[in-house]
């Protein structure tokens, strides 16, 4: 018997009016547009605003169509890290050096300051983090990390909107003579003799 829990798992995602499902829609190049990322598909172009990648298990960023365009911006581990002689691999070496929150990071900053905005939540993970990403035991672990740093980037994005919203003027809820009435004194107290 199915377990009814998948059923209300699904049922809420449905409920959302953005939420869509793209079948049999394999990206087959991706671009930076304005502050997102343009995604080609046999449907046609979709923006989005973030993507969480599962490109598989390979690890060529190069060869992956929906990464090729810019995928020498992205940071790599052999970027970063160079092993001593006896301990070069090179297939390890071509894994993404990912941040905090699985997101590519640029190989020269400010120049492609889009892959913040980009997750990688497959094996591509697993130099980075030490574990393997992508399958159901990471899921408690790493998706937190994701949420967190998408969380944290929308709200930074959008910060002085935000700023200007705390800072400016507070209008009353209504009007004092409309509750001076009610407002409580003491009581005077008048002793009778």
């Amino acid at each position: 018997m199915p377990d009814p829990r998948h059923r209300l798992m699904r049922s809420r995602a449905v409920k959302f009016p953005n939420f869509h499902l793209h079948l049999s829609a394999p990206w087959t190049s991706a671009k930076p547009f304005e502050r997102r990322l343009l995604a080609t598909t046999p449907d046609g172009n979709i923006a989005f605003g973030f993507v969480i990648a599962g490109t598989g298990y390979r690890v060529d960023l190069a060869k992956t169509p929906e990464l090729a365009a810019f995928s020498d911006n992205i940071l790599l581990w052999r970027d970063r890290f160079s092993p001593s002689a006896d301990e070069q691999d090179e297939t390890l070496s071509a894994h993404p050096y990912l941040g905090s929150g699985h997101e590519f990071l640029e190989k020269a900053p400010g120049r492609a300051p889009y892959l913040r905005n980009i997750h990688v939540f497959n094996p591509a993970a697993f130099v980075s983090f030490g574990l393997p990403i992508g399958d159901v035991p990471s899921f408690k672990r790493d998706i937190p990390a994701v949420i967190a740093q998408i969380s944290r980037d929308l709200f930074l994005d959008d910060l002085a909107s935000h700023e200007a919203r705390i800072n400016a003027p507070i209008a009353d809820d209504f009007e004092p003579a409309l509750y001076a009435p009610a407002v409580w004194r003491t009581q005077s107290v008048v002793a009778a003799e």
